[in-house]
């Protein structure tokens, strides 16, 4: 912490350095030029003056100035040059200065040398005769000027970089103290910045609950069953002649019982054939699997053999739930052919038309309904590609940037967003509720708004009504979108969260849209470590709630 406070102020106090310096030189340098400038002007009039009295006698005596006069005639020709010889000159008809002089009465350009140091100022002026006379004047660069000046520069930044550098160490140092003394063993005692009094507070409580926890533990004759009772996998352990010795409620519950069978034989627990042949091979062999299906669920079973002293001494049965992987399974299945049939269909449409146009089959008249259909489904594809780019993401469970957002205030942009499509359908859209702050993604907030009411407004009726509430609750936030619209059956609504899953496909196809909406704001909810809940009710209309912690 310490160097990030160091690097932070060290950086802040150079940028402000070296853009105050770039300014200043720049501004001097403009200033100096325009008043050079000036000076220059005016000592082209004054020239101008003598010669049209004096002619060449007049600049003759100006010969070796700082300043260059050169005196053109009306064709070009060089007729005097006050730092080389006139005749060796060319002739300067072409010269910008001298046409704009020539043309308008005055003049002026500037060039640079091949290397960008030096820059000559000229200006020009037309005489009465229809010569010019013209005074020029070689000046720095910016570039040359901050070559000129890099050892006194370099100096200056040497000691604005020690005198950063102490500074940044001294404050870095000074706003890490407090932090440094902070005693954790006791929270409440410390005297340090008030910002810390909720972590303070947080830590004590903590400590509270560590003592009472160890007060707990100690009372507990048998450790072991306090560890393997918050297990998720369950876990019994059989004895000789397979004895129960303990069974952990994650064991119970796939066996089905509440009872205790401590001390039982494991064939008063469970019958089932396949399991006790596990059993037998694990004695035997020393492991034993079997993969069994259970009250809806996938579990799979491992047992291995324990030996003590080289004897059987008992067998160690685990039982896992793989539930979710073999749907994960299933679903990465379906997903992949999914995908391929939704991919393959909008280009088989967009190839057959535009094969149609390309053998000229298609007659003149048709050929915008043929062109906005080959876009329509390339829209479809497009879409379909980002909702998948956004799947993807979120498995892959990216480092969004988490910030205050005001749900009310989003949800009433989505409501916005969505009029003209609730307009189209004549779908009433309301939003109820307070203003609430939610800690969260607003990217992820606004796709989980924008799908919810994108769905309740497409499986809407025809002067239907969409309701929008926000809300506080128990230290989370409630978001409900509510419609009543078609509604889903019962038997569909666990799987309308998957991917590409639709209840009713004709009708689906018709509205459009990917299937991913609702799989989207599911991820994206479980990355906020929220929750959704669903209602429907077939003819009726459909409510889903999203609750976030607050």
């Amino acid at each position: 912490m310490t160097k990030k406070i160091f690097r932070s102020i060290f950086i802040v106090a150079m940028v402000v350095f070296l853009a105050c310096l770039a300014l200043i030189m720049g501004v001097l340098y403009s200033y100096y030029g325009s008043v050079q400038e000036n000076q220059l002007a005016a000592e082209l009039s004054f020239a101008a003056q003598g010669v049209e009295q004096n002619g060449l006698a007049y600049l003759t005596g100006l010969r070796g100035k700082d300043n260059r006069l050169t005196w053109v005639a009306a064709d070009g020709k060089v007729l005097f040059d006050s730092q080389t010889d006139a005749k060796e000159m060319e002739n300067h008809a072409e010269r910008e200065e001298i046409k704009k002089a020539l043309k308008n009465g005055t003049g002026e350009s500037a060039r640079y040398s091949s290397t960008l140091t030096e820059q000559t100022v000229y200006y020009a002026k037309r005489l009465s005769d229809g010569s010019v006379l013209r005074i020029s004047i070689s000046r720095f660069t910016m570039l040359a000027l901050g070559i000129s000046m890099l050892q006194p520069m370099c100096i200056i930044l040497v000691v604005a970089l020690v005198l950063s550098g102490a500074l940044a160490h001294s404050l870095s140092k000074r706003i890490v103290k407090p932090l440094e003394a902070v005693n954790l063993d006791k929270p409440m005692e410390n005297d340090t910045y008030e910002e810390l009094a909720p972590i303070l507070t947080r830590l004590e409580q903590q400590h509270r609950q560590i003592r009472y926890q160890r007060e707990e533990l100690r009372e507990r004759k048998n450790e072991f069953l306090a560890v393997i009772s918050n297990m998720n996998e369950g876990l019994v352990l059989l004895g000789e002649n397979e004895t129960i010795l303990s069974i952990n409620p994650a064991a119970a519950g796939f066996f089905g019982t509440d009872r205790d069978y401590i001390g039982k034989n494991f064939i008063s627990l469970e019958r089932n054939r396949a399991i006790g042949k596990m059993i037998s091979s694990a004695e035997k062999s020393g492991r034993g699997e079997l993969a069994i299906s259970r009250g809806g669920r996938e579990y799979q079973l491992s047992a291995s053999r324990v030996e003590n002293g080289g004897k059987i001494s008992g067998v160690v049965i685990l039982i896992f739930d793989i539930t979710e992987k073999i749907f994960a399974e299933r679903n990465r299945r379906e997903f992949t052919a999914n995908v391929s049939h939704e991919l393959k269909t909008p280009l088989q449409s967009i190839m057959g038309s535009a094969e149609l146009m390309q053998n000229g089959l298609v007659k003149p008249d048709d050929l915008p309904q043929f062109a906005r259909r080959i876009r329509s489904e390339a829209a479809r594809l497009v879409t379909l590609i980002e909702d998948i780019i956004r799947l993807s993401q979120l498995d892959e469970q990216p480092d969004f940037m988490i910030e205050e957002v005001d749900l009310s205030s989003l949800a009433r942009e989505e409501i916005n967003t969505l009029q003209l499509a609730a307009d189209d359908k004549r779908v009433t859209l309301a939003f109820e509720g307070e203003s609430v702050t939610v800690k969260g993604v607003r990217q992820l907030l606004h796709e989980v708004i924008y799908n919810l009411l994108d769905n309740a407004i497409k499986y809407n009726l025809d002067g239907g009504s969409v309701t929008v509430s926000v809300k506080a609750e128990n230290e989370a936030v409630c978001l409900t979108v509510a419609d009543t619209g078609i509604g889903i059956p019962s038997e569909y609504q666990t799987r309308i969260f998957e991917r590409f899953y639709r209840v009713d496909k004709s009708h689906s196809k018709q509205i459009g849209g990917t299937g991913l909406g609702l799989s989207i704001v599911k991820h994206a909810v479980q990355y906020m470590n929220g929750k959704i809940d669903l209602k429907s009710e077939s003819g009726v209309g459909t409510t889903i709630t999203v609750t976030l912690p607050a």
